[in-house]
């Protein structure tokens, strides 16, 4: 399946090579996600899993912010009128995306400047990497609104990135995670200036696209499901992963290209 030419209505959707680029709309309320962008993003993450043409994304920033969250208007109003069926088709929803994003097979890079809370905060977690500035504001404010930390994947996934002891504190209090902060707690892979995200996200997903990324894509599955298998089964499920690469055209090119003494050209397959 193509999806270069993917025109979405609720977020805005560019390719750069074989990199797609993300980022929300409604910049001048720091790009609130809704509930029609929440949908349409977790079907597009579905369908790159059959995209042959994108083999990286990068989930960026839009005029110096990368997400305030869920709309106050369109999504925290209307919820309060919803009963419990609703509420549980909302937050499964909310769910589906992040979900979506860890089982797509590219690797997703989030760019983030400015503003990165709530749900915004959750999307940026789930991305594979994390690129921010110095001006990058992070937080899980679910707390502040009345609702548990526990919100998409949060528990599971905060405390595997920066630790128990930090991700309780955020999830508890709500409370502001600084660039600085985030970079030292391994929730940024790296800081650069605002003015250099953007081309510094793009350069490092073109690399990754450079690579064999079919084997990309078996390290991208393995990363996720041996969170729940012992040792034994995390050594046993990579043998097998690995032989499977074993089998790909770009482990022989890399074998030919090592012994001319060359640089391999992966093609993915």
């Amino acid at each position: 399946m193509k999806m270069r030419d993917f025109k979405p209505a609720h977020f805005n959707w560019r390719c750069t090579g074989d990199v797609a680029v993300i980022t929300l709309k409604g910049s001048e309320r720091k790009n609130p996600i809704t509930f029609e962008s929440y949908a349409e993003l977790r079907d597009t993450f579905r369908q790159l899993a059959a995209a042959d043409d994108i083999k990286a994304i990068v989930f960026g920033s839009n005029d110096g912010n990368f997400c305030s969250g869920g709309d106050v208007r369109d999504i925290i109003g209307p919820l309060l009128d919803k009963d419990m069926k609703g509420l549980l088709e909302f937050t499964r929803m909310t769910g589906d995306l992040v979900k979506a994003m860890r089982v797509c097979p590219q690797p997703i890079i989030a760019a983030v400047d400015g503003v990165c809370v709530g749900a915004g905060a959750m999307i940026a977690l789930f991305c594979d990497m994390r690129f921010g500035t110095p001006q990058a504001k992070t937080a899980f404010l679910f707390t502040r609104v009345g609702l548990a930390g526990c919100d998409m994947g949060a528990c599971a996934m905060l405390p595997r990135v920066i630790g128990h002891g930090r991700a309780s504190e955020l999830l508890f209090t709500g409370r502001t995670m600084s660039a600085e902060e985030g970079e030292r707690w391994g929730f940024f892979n790296r800081l650069v200036g605002a003015e250099k995200l953007e081309a510094e996200s793009l350069a490092f997903a073109q690399k990754l696209t450079q690579g064999p990324v079919f084997a990309h894509m078996m390290t991208k599955t393995m990363l996720g499901q041996e969170w729940s298998m012992s040792i034994n089964q995390a050594v046993e499920a990579e043998a097998q992963a690995q032989a499977i690469c074993m089998q790909t055209a770009d482990f022989r090119r890399a074998y030919e290209a090592f012994i001319a003494k060359g640089t391999p050209r992966f093609a993915g397959n």
